[in-house]
C-alpha cells in the first residue's frame, strides 16, 4: 500500500526492543480470537465519486444491522488520499471473528443489492482481499473523516517462521499500543492475508488515527522510539526485504463494536 507517509511504519518496526507486551483488550496476542477483515478495493472514475458518497448510506444500513446481530463487529468506508495510477480509490471494509463472520456480512450485501449498484458497475477496477490478525486493538465507537494508514512488508526469504509474531509483538505493538492509549491512533492491526492471493510472505500493518493531527504524532512517536533503541533496526532489517514496502493513506469513516 502507498502514500507519501512512507517511513511511518518503517519506523514503527524499529521503534522498540523484542520483549513481549500486553495487548490492550485481552492481553497476549496468543489469547486473542483471530480477527478476519474483508476489504473491498473499487477504482472508481473521479466524475462518479460524488455518486460513491450517495450510495453509502444503503451499504451501512446493512452492515448496520450486521453488527447489531452479532454478525460482525464493525465496519467503515473510506477514500485514498494519495492516488497512484490506476490504483485504487475508494474501499470499504468490516470485521469480524471468523471467517463466516465477514463472509455472511457479504452475502447479506450481495441480497441487499449493495454490490450492483450502478456506480459501482463504473469501476475500472476491483479486487477484494480477506486479512486476519492476532495482534490488534480498537477503541469501541464511531471515527468519522479519520485517516486509514496501512503499509504491506515482505518477509525474507529466511525468516524464521514466528517472523510476523515476533515482530508484531516486539517491535510494532508496543508503539501503536501507547499511541492508542494516547488516542493518537483508535484502531490498529497486523495481518496476514487469510487467501493469499498475493505473496505468502507478505504482512500488512494497519491503523487509524482520528484526526491529521494523529499521523504527527504517530511521527514524532517514532523519532522518540527509535532514538531510544539502536539495536532494533538490526533485528527489523535481517527480516524484511524493505524494497517491497508501499504504503496507503486514505480517509473516511469507521464503526467498532
Amino acid at each position: 500500500m502507498r502514500t507519501t507517509f512512507v517511513s511511518l511504519i518503517a519506523g514503527l518496526c524499529l521503534a522498540a526492543t523484542l520483549t513481549t507486551p500486553a495487548i490492550a483488550q485481552s492481553g497476549d496476542t496468543k489469547d486473542k480470537p483471530r480477527l478476519y477483515t474483508y476489504v473491498s478495493n473499487w477504482a472508481i472514475p473521479r466524475a462518479r465519486w460524488d455518486d460513491m458518497e450517495k450510495a453509502r448510506p444503503g451499504a451501512q444500513k446493512t452492515l448496520d444491522q450486521a453488527v447489531a446481530n452479532g454478525t460482525i463487529l464493525g465496519y467503515g468506508n473510506e477514500e485514498v488520499v494519495v492516488h497512484q495510477a490506476d490504483g485504487v480509490t475508494h474501499s470499504s471494509w468490516w470485521v469480524a471473528n471468523s471467517m463466516a463472520g465477514v463472509l455472511n456480512a457479504l452475502d447479506q450485501i450481495h441480497k441487499a443489492g449493495g454490490a450492483t449498484s450502478p456506480v459501482l458497475s463504473s469501476a475500472t477496477k476491483h479486487w477484494d482481499d480477506v486479512y486476519v490478525a492476532r495482534a490488534y486493538s480498537w477503541k469501541p465507537g464511531t471515527v468519522k473523516d479519520g485517516y486509514v494508514h496501512g503499509s504491506v512488508y515482505k518477509l525474507k526469504a529466511d525468516a524464521p517462521d514466528d517472523a510476523v509474531e515476533v515482530l508484531g509483538k516486539g517491535l510494532i505493538v508496543p508503539v501503536l499500543e501507547k499511541l492508542q492509549a494516547e488516542g493518537a491512533v483508535s484502531a490498529w492491526q497486523v495481518a496476514q492475508q487469510a487467501l493469499h492471493t498475493e505473496d505468502p510472505d507478505l504482512f500488512f500493518v494497519f491503523y487509524i488515527c482520528p484526526t491529521a493531527e494523529g499521523l504527527d504524532k504517530v511521527n514524532a512517536a517514532i523519532a522518540q522510539a527509535v532514538g531510544a533503541n539502536s539495536l532494533a533496526s538490526p533485528a527489523f532489517g535481517s527480516m524484511v526485504d524493505m524494497s517491497v514496502h508501499r504504503d496507503q493513506l486514505s480517509r473516511g469513516d469507521s464503526v467498532l463494536k
